[in-house]
């Protein structure tokens, strides 16, 4: 009878301690932070708008010259939309150019777990600046902080924030304008589905007392023919609009500017950027 008691405590025993060690193994327990991947930095297109497809000096290399020296232009609708693309590149390039440079340098980074769980990534970049991207988990998205320093000039201006989503398929990026007016300028939409190849982003000026504030730039990627990229700009200093299409692969597109046609037609060029009828 003692021997069939023992056995049974003993078999009590192991059940019990079969049950705390899969509940300690549950696949719900948090993991430990140095098991934590880093989060995947939202890539550089969700912050530098993409120009490329246009030359945005609005000096194209193509027209007709004529036999007394002077030149016969024939691709004024491509080179409008150049023009109106380049006003909003220039003003982005000038001040930008410090927070994308910080960002771009960023994906070649090795980044460092903290004991609240965030992440950073401290680096070097340009001519003596530094940099720290902190990466903080919240609520299933991802908060982004880019602090930036300059000897003898600022030290850790948060020059940006933001947040994504755990894929980087989605987000927004608020910027500020520079470390002597440390203003809001910049809300940044984006989106993007590396699968289907499309993307989206539109910046909106939030400066206050500008005149510009209220105007934004959308651009967009996508898989309708035969205009697969679009432009729109909204221009509220003169209450205007301006719409881009074109076309990816021939670059052929079009352009509606009411201000400059007078009407709310589309205007064409075709593959060489000459000016056609549309369709």
């Amino acid at each position: 009878m003692k021997i069939a008691n023992a056995l049974s405590k003993l078999i009590t025993i192991a059940l019990l301690s079969g049950m705390i060690l899969m509940s300690s193994c549950s696949k719900d327990d948090p993991v430990a932070p140095s098991q934590q991947a880093a989060p995947e930095i939202p890539p550089l297109s969700t912050l530098e708008m993409d120009f490329s497809s246009f030359d945005t000096t609005g000096t194209s290399k193509l027209g007709k010259i004529t036999g007394n020296g002077d030149q016969i232009r024939s691709d004024n609708n491509w080179r409008l939309a150049a023009l109106k693309l380049g006003a909003w590149n220039l003003v982005l390039t000038i001040n930008l150019v410090v927070p994308v440079a910080a960002f771009k340098a960023s994906f070649t980074q090795t980044p460092e777990i903290q004991d609240d769980g965030s992440w950073t990534w401290s680096y070097n970049f340009g001519i003596g600046q530094s940099a720290e991207l902190t990466a903080r988990p919240s609520g299933g998205n991802i908060i982004w902080e880019m602090r930036i320093s300059k000897p003898n000039t600022y030290t850790d201006f948060l020059w940006f924030t933001g947040e994504s989503n755990i894929t980087a398929t989605e987000g927004s990026w608020q910027l500020f304008l520079n470390p002597q007016n440390p203003q809001p300028y910049l809300n940044i939409v984006w989106h993007r589905d590396p699968e289907n190849g499309t993307a989206d982003i539109r910046y909106t000026n939030v400066l206050a007392g500008d005149p510009g504030n209220g105007g934004s730039i959308f651009a967009a990627v996508t898989n309708d023919a035969p205009h697969d990229a679009i432009y729109q700009i909204r221009n509220t200093a003169i209450n205007n609009e301006v719409d881009i299409e074109w076309s990816r692969t021939d670059f052929s597109g079009r352009i509606r500017d009411i201000l400059v046609f007078s009407d709310t037609d589309w205007h064409c060029w075709d593959s060489n950027f000459q000016d056609v009828d549309c369709n």
